[in-house]
């Protein structure tokens, strides 16, 4: 049983990180370019490897790699070789495992839980254009197939404990990962984000999405991410109703507005101690739990507070 079906196993909430690039901007570090936290894996892979630890340190019991935005295209756009592009998708994970391997030198006796996911976004969030929360994309099933499988196979094949493919945002995506998970030998989840308490970005409807991986034998967990928290609740019933024998995944976002064009965001930031309702998450059937864009390692930290005893 590989580690991230141990760690589903064991009775209690898992608790997840929370927004790596949140953590790197607060480290003072400089993102604003169409890699965004990826262009850290050639300009300064320790910063990720600290931000990692920032979240172990804050409790959680799995860290999400910095392939979110990494593509083979886009690293190949700023000069890189197609063989250097692929590597740095892979040191995603190798420096993942890093944080974990420092966090277990501290901290014997919590570490042993630890699991590494390796993030697997939409197509859109490769574009730098927003799409990923529209799900629009002017692009040929073949096109977005080619995308997925490229880097499916090097995060397969990296080491990763689980597959985090996060942020899907239209039902056609959806289908495309569907078939070409099929093939993948590591675990994963998938999960999708949502513009309110049923629909997913495209306007589908979530429940029907989720409902194709409701007897997929690689897909251990979905749900939502990077979407409002004032929507989750009804949206674990959602996807419990979709997939009944799948262990949900929610981490949403601040409750913010991102504007790809200046990197910026707009709108208030929910109370997160308020509108973070994890208690009531995990009585609706929420399995593992942590935060999106614009959540910190102290949100993180009280996530824990609130639910592990």
């Amino acid at each position: 049983m590989n580690k991230f079906e141990q760690i589903l196993e064991r009775p209690g909430p898992v608790i997840l990180d929370g927004g790596l690039a949140t953590q790197l901007e607060a480290m003072g570090l400089e993102i604003n370019d169409d890699l965004w936290s990826a262009s850290l894996l050639v300009k300064d892979p320790g910063a990720i490897v600290s931000a990692h630890r920032a979240y172990l340190d804050a409790g959680a019991d799995c860290i999400i790699s910095a392939s979110y935005q990494a593509s083979r295209d886009g690293f190949m756009s700023h000069g890189m070789g197609e063989a250097e592009a692929d590597q740095l998708i892979v040191d995603s994970v190798a420096l993942a495992k890093m944080a974990r391997d420092e966090f277990a030198r501290s901290n014997p006796d919590a570490s042993n839980d630890v699991i590494v996911a390796a993030s697997v976004g939409p197509y859109g969030a490769a574009q730098h254009d927003g799409s990923e929360y529209t799900g629009k994309y002017d692009v040929s099933d073949q096109v977005l197939g080619e995308f997925h499988a490229s880097r499916l196979q090097l995060l397969d094949a990296s080491g990763a404990d689980v597959l985090a493919v996060e942020t899907i945002p239209n039902f056609r995506e959806a289908q495309i990962l569907c078939d070409l998970l099929d093939d993948v030998s590591t675990p994963a989840w998938i999960s999708f984000v949502c513009r309110n308490e049923k629909e997913m970005s495209d306007g589908s409807r979530v429940w029907a999405a989720v409902g194709l991986f409701a007897d997929h034998s690689r897909v251990h967990a979905v749900g939502i991410n990077c979407t409002p928290p004032q929507f989750i609740l009804p949206l674990i019933e959602e996807a419990a109703s979709a997939a009944p024998d799948k262990a949900i995944v929610v981490y949403p976002n601040s409750g913010e507005i991102y504007h790809s064009v200046d990197n910026s965001w707009s709108g208030t930031a929910c109370d997160l101690d308020q509108d973070f309702n994890v208690s009531d998450w995990v009585a609706a059937g929420a399995k593992l739990i942590g935060g999106c864009c614009r959540t910190s390692p102290a949100n993180i930290s009280a996530i824990r507070e609130r639910l592990v005893v």
